[in-house]
């Protein structure tokens, strides 16, 4: 029972501590030169006007208010305070206006013309500013800016300044403006201490060099960097960066991207594609992995590179892909592979290369040789460059450096191949990129079969020469001529030996040959991308006129209404704690005409024994 009834009191006594705090009341701490009352235009209100020896000074719960004169209603707890108007709370919120008003019941602060909130790290400007004291948070609905040295001057239509996590939320038309860049958007969420700025809904950073797009990001102004996600791209002069996720270094102009990336290179008519990459705009180069692949984009037949890595280096007018690691090349009518491969874009030249690292009587680095395949034709080499004329599009010439093996199996049986071997090969080919000339230099050999006009097999032409020269048309060998010191013989069918089918390092490899794009990936290990997580959408808050606020006005006008009623117009005055509310917040029972509008107070001086009127 005891314990009972001191609960029963400590809750009587928060209770009353509760509502001895909701009863304070506005204090006169410097009334200035005197206090004037007029019953007729302000009804229980006091007029204070400043003197000589300074402004109006009234206080209320932690907050001091500076003003040249103030029209105090000490029933309604309230106050209006004219000309060159200060509010300050502790140490860190000051707020300056031509006019405030505030109400101690509500504590509610309407602030207009050339409002200025000063915090620590920045200042806020508007025209008209409401500020609740119970949350500590201030709100401008009609245009606002917000500057911080280090991150530069936010601009938006609506804004909302939360005291206790130094943050800002600005909506609608929202930019910032930093020498460097600026960024527009739909939302910002900016922490005035930290300058980190969160976006949401499809939002712009343009830079002189760069462009970011995002749909959700974040950006550091303290440091200049930035995370983006929700159909997240970079653009730069001349190359367009694409993401799941990314991030940005604006100091060293580097970019990197995660999952499902895109480099679009506009200038080249070439795009990457990758699963992870890096942006060196300042040093030109590009670096992409994760089944990366490279395409060179022709009107007629485009050139698809892939391999473990890619990247792509120098300027516009001089830049170069270079593929590592297990690389892949297909076109529609040539296709091959090696270890690495070269891609100049301005002179067309590709280069095939092989392991380095790898002696070439290796078994594995024999395995790797390079190889590409035109048509029925496979070539192999250390080395093999393929030139493409540029503007044409079509293949010019072909060079094979060391071990050059050409093998064109025959189409109308199972076992025999036409073979070209020898140290160097050169190729020239066609308007229709079909090789029309091959000349083989050093140590040539040669294997060609051998058919009657009824494509009946008749034998096989095996030689030796220094060099050989042979003619293609549709494909076909229709002349050759052996060079220097040849030795041939022709074997019929029935005196062809089993060794001399083959020449030594025959390999045809034709389960290797990619025969669509798809196929360049059939060698890779399973891909596993990483899950983003990313930034999770906006929350939306609670409305600056929330239920609490809106229930600490409608009590403070219910017992701020007159008892009796004064028969002329100060009847019809709206009541003082819900006159400055925006109309749609206002209850439908309570609208009963347009609220009267206000325009900016004139420049005032201070009066005695008159109150100062708004415009």
């Amino acid at each position: 029972m005891f314990k009972n009834l001191i609960i029963v009191f400590l809750l009587s006594l928060f209770s009353f501590n509760g509502f001895a705090q909701q009863r304070k009341n506005i204090e006169i701490k410097d009334s200035g030169a005197f206090g004037e009352i007029d019953e007729k235009n302000y009804p229980g209100a006091r007029i204070l006007t400043r003197s000589d020896a300074g402004q109006v000074h009234v206080y209320h719960d932690g907050i001091d208010m500076y003003c040249d004169q103030a029209v105090l209603y000490g029933k309604e707890n309230f106050v209006e305070a004219y000309g060159n108007v200060k509010m300050i709370q502790g140490d860190t919120i000051t707020m300056v206006a031509r006019y405030a008003e505030y109400s101690g019941k509500t504590q509610l602060a309407y602030a207009k013309g050339d409002v200025v909130l000063t915090e620590p790290s920045s200042v806020l400007t508007t025209d008209k500013l409401f500020f609740d004291r119970a949350k500590q948070e201030a709100f401008y609905n009609e245009e606002g800016m917000v500057v911080r040295d280090s991150s530069g001057t936010i601009t938006s239509t609506v804004g909302r300044y939360y005291m206790s996590q130094k943050k800002y939320r600005f909506l609608n038309t929202v930019k910032l403006v930093n020498p460097e860049y600026v960024l527009t958007t739909n939302q910002l969420d900016f922490f005035s201490e930290t300058g980190h700025a969160y976006m949401y809904g499809p939002s712009k950073i343009v830079g002189e060099t760069s462009t970011v797009y995002c749909e959700r990001g974040f950006y550091n102004t303290n440091n200049d960097t930035g995370y983006f996600t929700k159909n997240s791209r970079i653009d730069y002069d001349n190359r367009v960066v694409v993401g799941d996720s990314m991030f940005f270094d604006r100091n060293k102009d580097f970019a990197s991207a995660t999952n499902n990336i895109t480099i679009t290179d506009t200038i080249n008519n070439s795009i990457i594609k990758g699963h992870y990459a890096e942006v060196y705009k300042s040093k030109d180069s590009a670096f992409v992995t994760k089944r990366a692949l490279a395409i060179s984009v022709q009107d007629n037949d485009s050139i698809y590179i892939h391999s473990d890595t890619l990247m792509i280096t120098g300027k516009e007018d001089n830049r170069i892909t270079r593929a590592f690691r297990n690389a892949k090349l297909f076109k529609s009518d040539i296709s091959g592979k090696s270890d690495s491969i070269h891609l100049n874009h301005q002179t067309g030249l590709t280069q095939l290369i092989n392991l380095s690292r790898l002696d070439s009587k290796d078994v594995f680095a024999v395995k790797r040789r390079p190889i590409l395949w035109n048509l029925t034709n496979q070539i192999t080499g250390d080395t093999i460059h393929l030139k493409s004329n540029t503007e044409t599009e079509k293949i010019d010439s072909l060079i094979v450096f060391e071990n050059a093996f050409v093998i064109s199996k025959d189409t109308l049986s199972t076992d025999y191949y036409s073979q070209i071997k020898g140290k160097r090969l050169v190729s020239l080919f066609d308007d229709n990129n079909q090789m029309k000339q091959v000349n083989i230099y050093k140590n040539a050999e040669s294997v060609f079969i051998l058919r009657n006009e009824e494509d009946e097999f008749i034998g096989l032409d095996k030689a030796r020469s220094a060099n050989i020269e042979i003619y293609f048309e549709a494909g076909d060998i229709y002349y050759y001529k052996r060079l220097i010191a040849p030795e041939a013989n022709t074997y019929p069918e029935k005196d062809i030996l089993k060794g001399a089918l083959r020449l030594k390092d025959f390999d045809w490899r034709e389960d290797e040959r990619p025969l669509s794009v798809d196929d360049l990936f059939k060698d890779d290990p399973p891909l596993e991308l990483p899950i983003i997580k990313g930034l999770a959408p906006a929350v939306p808050d609670e409305e600056f006129f929330d239920k609490n606020l809106l229930n600490r006005i409608d009590l403070a006008d219910q017992e701020s209404k007159p008892k009796v009623r004064y028969g002329d117009d100060r009847d019809d005055k709206p009541l003082k704690a819900s006159r400055q509310l925006p109309s749609k917040q206002l209850k439908k029972e309570e609208i009963k005409k347009n609220l009267p509008k206000q325009s900016k107070p004139k420049n005032i001086k201070p009066s005695l024994g008159k109150v100062l009127e708004k415009e």
